[in-house]
């Protein structure tokens, strides 16, 4: 299982979140390489938050990036070089993808710093 070693510091709500599943095709195909350029590029980005992934043995994968508006998502859409690896997903690195976009309002969070308040989360509001 690969994963991003952390997870985002998001700010007190609202923001928003893209929700993006997938199922990889078999083998990497310069995928590896093209998935930590684009969060990089996307960490560049203005309205950029974090990102959160994680995919299974199976080809399983969920990422999670966290943005400030909708405006900063479109304006990641378009971005030129993550179009060209949205046509590489599309043509040769996944079988099945859902894209989901939300607007967090709110957030929970349970974290060592925290692991002694008992079931009550830590909120962000």
């Amino acid at each position: 299982m690969s994963t991003l070693p952390t997870f985002a510091n998001t700010p007190k709500p609202p923001y928003y979140a893209v929700v993006f599943s997938s199922q990889r095709t078999d083998g990497d195909n310069g995928y590896g390489q093209m998935a930590a350029r684009m969060v990089e590029l996307a960490a560049r980005q203005p309205g950029f938050i974090g990102v959160e992934s994680v995919r299974g043995d199976d080809g399983f994968g969920i990422t999670v990036s966290y943005w400030k508006s909708a405006d900063a998502i479109a304006a990641w859409k378009a971005d030129v070089e993550h179009l060209a690896a949205q046509e590489m997903g599309k043509r040769a690195w996944y079988e099945h993808y859902e894209l989901r976009i939300a607007k967090v309002e709110r957030a929970y969070a349970k974290s060592p710093a925290n692991a002694n308040a008992g079931a009550l989360p830590r909120t962000k509001q």
